[in-house]
């Protein structure tokens, strides 16, 4: 199209059209900027009061229907009522099948690394999966005990009680109805938000340590004798060389040749898709093998699991919560894992199957769980990323794969305890190694050297301080550290100068740009981040370099010695909060005082607003808040040329110099000249000065 739309609240900008290069007239269409009345803000915070957020949350129950209102109660209906028995039966049921014989030898191994007996960990393995599938909202996310949550577990209750002791099995369920509560809490005010500010470099790198934690914690199995428990790495090292003496090597050799069996099926059934099956079928086979060894070459030094209590869990009142105040910072971290591992997995899940997820309702059929399973003797647990991923690859299409994966630890509880007496420990321990090992994620820290070093720093000192310094201040450390880089990067916003692209209207960074150019005498800046309280001072600071520090892109229109003019450029600007609007009045009248003008180019409805209010926009005036930088740029340049004529002493003389120029807009240059930076007043005023200069029709970007 021939016309050109120019967009300034700047007054006297009403020609119809201004003359090209050729000579022929070009219409352009002004549009000004809308500045929001005070008064029209009410409407828009009354809208966010208590009361408004109550209304409307009350008018959205009264709109449910029946079915809605049971979805959100039992999300299992969603998939209940469209269940294709002939379809979908069959790869449930081998889905649950699947898990259900991958979690029992799971289940008991993760069960001693929490320091608990192994039925405990069968107990986790069976009442929170049928909640589970009642009210989680994943179809192939598969819950139960992990080893990362069994190591937080027990790095807790070792401190209080011993692992004998029936005050620690107490414990162990308290915090499961701790976390369930919290994790229930966190679902129904939906406050999963707030761990959005943990990086994934800290939960990498706390993974990452926990991975050698729990791996060399398992080491006393294969070698043959105590080694001290702790999660800090010094003394679990210094403990396994100070009893070296003491090495067996029966439980070492049958449990390296257990673990490399498990590894080399994993990494068959995840590199061959006609192999898959070996992935879940590893756990039962180690058990499997190592029963078969111990059977036929028991030796003193290879300790067996012992009895095991036959039949299903009964109904308790967990008690003991004196000790609770001490559970808590665990609970919370136990719950972290939950939001930033178990939920990602199964939104994760959810994507790929095609069906949405809800987050909040995810936490509150999480925190069920674990509340209705610390009635039934369970620990803490969560969705666990391998058997998720072994449930997804099965074919599991609804909850109904859960509920079979609780029927086969309901037999397994029933009848199949008396078999996993003569279980070797270092079977166990070979089937948790095996699992954590897919922990260590040193791609990720190989990743994030090359994309970000200040991410990887964040994931060393993550790693660090868990490995050296225990697992709670590796997490406070990390988190800290992370929390610090966030301040960090909001009190010290990107700041851009904006150079005009050759032969458009557009404005971009300088730097990422160099054809760019700017205009002597002007400054473009835009900051992009909201302003307040925190980032003032350093946007005041930077602004001030600008006016000393004249950046070395190109530069076109009359040539003065020193900047006039200070374009913000505010559409990357969401928020600006009261302090952000005193120390824009601070700096316009600092500005004033060494006669350089602010103009501002399109804040958004928000921010306009709250200039409004605090006077900011009479103080600085209507005729400088602009819809573009280009307009902006416009009124600033012929301004900038008629400051450079009119300098002589007589001129300078004159109080108020912007007072003055508003009186001669009329006899100002073409844009179009100044812009090609001739410094002659132009022989035609056919054309409003002040309109946007006229681009060729053809023109290369």
């Amino acid at each position: 199209m021939d016309s050109t739309y120019a967009s300034s609240s700047y007054p006297d900008l009403s020609s119809p059209a201004m003359p090209t290069a050729g000579g022929v007239s070009r219409p352009v269409k002004i549009i000004p900027l809308q500045h929001p009345s005070v008064g029209a803000g009410s409407s828009s915070s009354s809208s966010n009061s208590p009361a408004a957020f109550f209304s409307g949350l009350a008018t959205k129950w009264k709109r449910l229907t029946f079915l809605q209102f049971i979805d959100g109660l039992f999300p299992c209906y969603r998939w209940i009522r469209t269940y294709r028995w002939r379809d979908d039966f069959q790869v449930d049921l081998i889905a649950g099948l699947t898990i259900g014989i991958m979690l029992v030898p799971q289940a008991m191994s993760y069960a001693k690394l929490a320091g608990l007996e192994p039925i405990y960990g069968l107990y986790t393995g069976f009442v929170p999966i049928f909640v589970y599938a009642i009210f989680g909202s994943s179809r192939q996310l598969a819950i139960g005990p992990v080893a990362l949550v069994s190591l937080l577990v027990s790095n807790v209750l070792r401190g209080i009680a011993g692992s004998s002791d029936e005050l620690y099995i107490e414990l162990a369920i308290v915090l499961a109805l701790m976390v369930g509560i919290l994790e229930c809490i966190m679902g129904f005010l939906r406050l999963g938000w707030l761990l959005r500010f943990i990086s994934h470099s800290v939960i990498s790198g706390f993974t990452t340590a926990s991975a050698f934690v729990i791996g060399l914690s398992q080491a006393k199995y294969f070698l043959g004798y105590n080694i001290t428990q702790s999660s800090k790495i010094v003394p679990l090292i210094q403990s396994i060389i100070a009893g070296a003496d003491q090495f067996a090597w029966p439980p070492f050799v049958m449990g390296s040749g257990i673990l490399a069996v498990l590894l080399i099926m994993k990494h068959l059934g995840k590199s061959r898709k006609q192999f898959r099956f070996l992935r879940a079928a590893g756990p039962l086979t180690g058990v499997i093998l190592g029963t078969t060894l111990a059977k036929i070459f028991h030796h003193p030094s290879i300790s067996l699991i012992g009895e095991i209590p036959q039949g299903l869990p009964s109904f308790s009142v967990p008690k003991n919560f004196g000790y609770a105040k001490s559970l808590i910072p665990t609970a919370f971290l136990i719950t972290g894992v939950a939001i930033l591992e178990s939920v990602g997995i199964a939104k994760a899940l959810a994507a790929k199957n095609g069906y949405e997820l809800d987050s909040s309702q995810e936490l509150v059929g999480l925190g069920l769980a674990n509340i209705f399973g610390s009635f039934f003797s369970s620990y803490p647990s969560t969705g666990s990323f391998s058997r998720s991923a072994v449930s997804n690859e099965s074919g599991a299409k609804t909850g109904l794969s859960g509920i079979i994966t609780g029927i086969v630890m309901g037999c397994a509880l029933l009848f199949l305890t008396p078999l996993f007496e003569f279980i070797p420990q270092c079977a166990l321990a070979a089937i948790v190694v095996s699992a954590v090992i897919g922990l260590v994620e040193y791609e990720e820290a190989i990743f994030l050297w090359r994309i970000d070093k200040k991410d990887f720093l964040l994931w060393i000192i993550t790693c660090t301080t868990t490995l050296f310094l225990g697992i709670e201040i590796g997490v406070l450390i990390g988190v800290g550290v992370s929390l610090a880089f966030v301040i960090h990067e909001s009190a010290n916003p990107h700041i851009a100068v904006l150079g005009r692209l050759p032969g458009t209207t557009v404005y971009r960074n300088v730097q990422q740009y160099p054809e760019a150019y700017t205009y002597h005498g002007i400054v473009v800046v835009r900051i992009d981040a909201p302003i307040y309280f925190a980032n003032t001072s350093y946007i005041k600071d930077r602004l001030r370099d600008y006016e000393v520090n004249v950046d070395n892109s190109i530069r076109r229109g009359p040539e003065v010695e020193r900047i006039y003019f200070v374009i913000l450029e505010m559409s990357p600007v969401t928020y600006i909060d009261s302090s952000a609007v005193q120390a824009l009045k601070d700096l316009h009248q600092e500005y004033r005082s060494r006669d350089i003008q602010i103009a501002i180019t399109n804040p958004n409805r928000e921010v306009l607003l709250t200039l409004s209010k605090a006077g900011v926009v009479e103080l600085i005036g209507k005729e400088w808040y602009f819809v573009r930088v280009h307009d902006a740029v416009q009124v600033c340049l012929q301004q900038v040329q008629s400051l450079h004529q009119t300098s002589s002493p007589a001129a300078e003389s004159k109080p108020n110099r912007f007072e003055r120029l508003l009186k001669q807009r009329g006899e100002d240059l073409s844009v179009a000249e100044l812009e090609s930076g001739q410094r002659k007043a132009s022989a035609s005023r056919n054309g409003d000065p002040n309109l946007e200069p006229l681009l060729s029709h053809k023109f290369t970007p």
